[in-house]
């Protein structure tokens, strides 16, 4: 077939796939970002510095002292500030209501860069078939992500000092599913087409992919409960935990599965056990994959993986032995995100004809 015998309609739907993945892969980026100064705002026990839910008046910051004292003294009513911050002055409030206040911000901005557009593109025919209902479940979701967030903010409210940490896992897991939903339908906008392996092993592989997929998904949740119980704060030696490989309080809560979400020697632990081994997956299928043949982009994807993999246990050893500085706790998030798109890009490579 010629050039001049391609059809008008699909040089303009190809025209307009790149603007659209464009747009999507900005709306990942901005959710990556967000997810980072969550953890900063989580670092700096920021989160319930705010007591409003105010969608569109929240936009503003304060710009009188009267308005700074108010929200001072609103957050003065809490038992963070009466049990473990009775002392702070309103200087020490302004630093950490910043980080709540852009946290808040930023994910409204994004509510706005994905709607507006999506409007636009709808307007002007410039969506791909079958792709308004994805665009459409990703905006719900945003929208459902706003209420949890919130959720999440009133469990620090009354009797506890701080969120609770299952809330504050269900915001993380929603912002990595926004998060491989957009980064998955950007993927099948720009490679609508695939190169498929020579290799008929390269099906246990992927399945392996899958499984490495799935693991990184379960360490980072289990990463937020370390972040939501602070446990990071202790047992700051590797690979023993006061000398010993499994702490002596693993199993102390009873019912005994409590231990796997409120116990803070066992949280930590499992957090280690899933990096690990986590780790060790990624190395095993690059050293498979070097026996196959793949695609020299697939190849290459898995010793990235392989050695990223490697970068992140690293990191998480540092941010740990350094008893979680915000610094290194806010890249080990950016690292575990990193991570996931790499799984997700090397998946992505060795899909089937359809589907994943």
């Amino acid at each position: 077939m010629t050039a001049h015998s391609i059809p008008a309609i699909d040089v303009e739907q190809m025209h307009s796939d790149r603007w659209v993945t464009r747009w999507l892969f900005l709306c990942a980026a901005m959710v990556f970002a967000i997810a980072v100064i969550g953890a900063i705002t989580r670092l700096t026990e920021s989160g319930l510095s705010i007591m409003e839910w105010a969608p569109v008046t929240g936009i503003l910051p304060p710009f009188t002292e009267a308005e700074w004292r108010r929200l001072f003294a609103l957050y003065q009513q809490i038992p963070e500030f009466q049990q473990n911050n009775p002392d702070m002055t309103l200087s020490e409030f302004k630093e950490i209501f910043w980080w709540e206040y852009v946290h808040r911000l930023w994910g409204r901005l994004i509510g706005v860069v994905f709607a507006l557009p999506l409007i636009w593109f709808l307007l002007r025919g410039k969506l791909a078939k079958g792709l308004l209902p994805h665009l459409l479940a990703l905006l719900a979701l945003g929208g459902l992500q706003g209420g949890i967030g919130w959720f999440m903010v009133t469990s620090g409210f009354s009797e506890r000092t701080d969120v609770s940490q299952y809330r504050l896992v269900l915001h993380l897991g929603m912002a990595v599913v926004i998060y491989v939903y957009l980064v998955r339908i950007a993927l099948g906008l720009r490679h609508p087409r695939r190169e498929p392996s020579p290799d008929r092993r390269a099906i246990i592989l992927r399945r392996g992919i899958m499984a490495l997929l799935a693991l990184i998904l379960l360490t980072m949740l289990s990463g937020g409960f370390v972040a939501g119980l602070n446990a990071g704060m202790i047992y700051n030696t590797f690979p023993l935990m006061d000398g010993r490989l499994v702490p002596a309080g693993y199993g102390a809560l009873s019912p005994w599965i409590l231990n796997l979400t409120e116990n803070l020697a066992a949280v930590q632990f499992n957090h280690r056990v899933l990096a690990v081994a986590t780790t060790l997956l990624a190395l095993a299928l690059w050293l498979w994959g070097r026996h196959l043949h793949l695609a020299p982009k697939v190849r290459g994807l898995l010793m990235i993986l392989a050695g990223f993999a490697l970068v992140q246990v690293g990191l998480g050893i540092w941010t740990l032995l350094a008893v979680v500085p915000v610094s290194l706790g806010a890249l080990h998030q950016a690292g575990a995100l990193v991570f996931l798109t790499l799984a997700l890009l090397t998946l992505f490579h060795l899909r089937p004809a359809r589907g994943l």
